[in-house]
């Protein structure tokens, strides 16, 4: 039987890095995407001793740039149709260096970049490789997204880049379910261990953070990674055009 194949963008790290391992877990093959080869590859060995078998595939590329892009989905391509993909990848960018429009224009194109073109341009280039019928499609946003940001530049642009992303997956969704595609936004809320959420945030924030949810507890890589393999599953077949909030209650369903 030929390999279910997941792709799953900054797979490398964190919420990425758990997917991957609970993805793998479940029998894909998983192709993980990202800038940093060592990175990867670190990732790789982790799971693979992990799962017990080679399961994952590492493939370093700037998802900004739309050649790599291209190279990335051409190599993908040779593995077979894409039965799970998953657009991870994003940061919070480092807010401007002055007080300029030019310095905030540049942090505002760099965080849409970021979050939003990266998994435009790998849906894009995969897109007829996806599974018809029963692929799945999967965007992982933010709470950031349904609350807005913390009014500082930098969270205001993670914001609505990850917002723009819901509107543009609802497209998606309409265009591909006639396929038996679907596709679905996942919106984390706080979420420890990972590279956005590190040292540079104070113990108050992060007291704040798990204040602000009904659950007591900050969220960890595998709740994701748990809902992700859900909502990859083939019993999530009638689960499509919507934004699942993963937050602990700190953002209420709307």
């Amino acid at each position: 039987m030929q390999d279910r194949i997941a792709v799953v963008s900054g797979g490398g790290t964190g919420i990425g890095k758990a997917i991957v391992r609970e993805l793998a877990r479940e029998g894909h093959r998983v192709v993980i995407l990202g800038r940093r080869a060592e990175v990867l590859e670190a990732a790789r060995a982790e799971i693979d001793a992990a799962v017990g078998a080679a399961r994952v595939v590492p493939l370093s590329a700037d998802l900004t740039d739309a050649e790599q892009v291209a190279h990335a989905a051409a190599v993908i391509a040779e593995l077979g149709p894409v039965d799970v993909l998953v657009n991870n990848a994003g940061a919070v960018i480092t807010a401007p260096t002055d007080d300029s429009l030019a310095a905030l224009a540049r942090s505002w194109r760099r965080d849409l970049d970021t979050n939003l073109l990266t998994a435009v341009l790998l849906t894009t280039a995969l897109l007829e490789r996806l599974r018809r019928p029963g692929g799945r499609l999967i965007v992982i946003s933010s709470a950031a997204a349904q609350r807005g940001g913390a009014g500082s530049h930098s969270a205001g642009s993670y914001a609505a880049a990850k917002a723009a992303l819901h509107g543009w997956a609802f497209g998606l969704a309409r265009q591909l379910g006639p396929d038996g595609i679907t596709v679905n936004v996942l919106a984390p809320g706080y979420v420890a261990d990972t590279e956005i959420f590190g040292e540079q945030w104070s113990e108050e924030f992060h007291a704040q953070k798990i204040a602000d949810t009904l659950v007591g507890r900050a969220g960890t890589p595998e709740d994701v990674a748990a809902a992700v393999a859900y909502i990859a599953s083939p019993a999530a077949g009638y689960l499509t055009g919507q934004v699942i909030g993963l937050n602990g209650g700190a953002v209420l369903g709307r």
